[in-house]
């Protein structure tokens, strides 16, 4: 096996552990719905994550760009396929927790997500690879189009379905009723 190989490889494995991890808690491998769709575009609605892809795709393009960045500041004398490999772990990692009985629970109790239930295991894993989409793109764009993307990305999801990265990292760690009710009334 090749050297560079190695980091692939674990990266690979970092994604089916934790397929079956998600199979094994319970998590749905597909919409019960029977369907895998590439799109689903209805947040407030019980298919929501748990297709290929949705309005919160864009959030884990950001993961991507963004542990590309923070890796490349705190580790960048490590290889790139290897700092590939930890930012999985990272998101993962992630996965596993967002989809934990707690943190459903959580997301059920202060944001408006009633019908959010978890991710499909399809969902995960796309949402991992929407994730090396992410930090493939900020390997290859100059600085100013990474950021770009941040505000792009954020600005839609947030005028479009009233949502995004940071209103969901807020609502998550310290929920605000303003937020809440302008998301409610969309």
């Amino acid at each position: 096996m090749q050297r560079n190989a190695t980091p692939y490889a674990l990266t690979v494995a970092l994604l089916l552990a934790m397929a079956v991890w998600l199979l094994w808690i319970g998590r749905e491998p597909i919409c019960t719905c029977g369907v895998i769709k590439l799109w689903h575009g209805e947040t407030m609605s019980s298919e929501n994550s748990q297709h290929l892809s949705d309005w919160y795709t864009p959030s884990h393009i950001l993961h991507g760009l963004m542990f590309y960045a923070g890796l490349w500041l705190v580790a960048r004398r490590v290889s790139v396929p290897w700092r590939l490999t930890i930012a999985t772990f990272i998101e993962v990692a992630w996965e596993i927790v967002e989809n934990s009985d707690a943190i459903i629970e959580r997301y059920r109790a202060v944001t408006i997500s009633l019908d959010y239930f978890g991710d499909s295991v399809v969902n995960s894993v796309a949402d991992v690879v929407a994730m090396w989409v992410g930090f493939w793109l900020a390997g290859r764009l100059p600085l100013w189009a990474s950021v770009a993307i941040v505000f792009l990305y954020e600005g839609i999801t947030m005028w479009v379905i009233r949502d995004g990265l940071a209103l969901n990292i807020i609502m998550l760690l310290y929920p605000l009723d303003l937020i809440r009710d302008w998301q409610a009334a969309g």
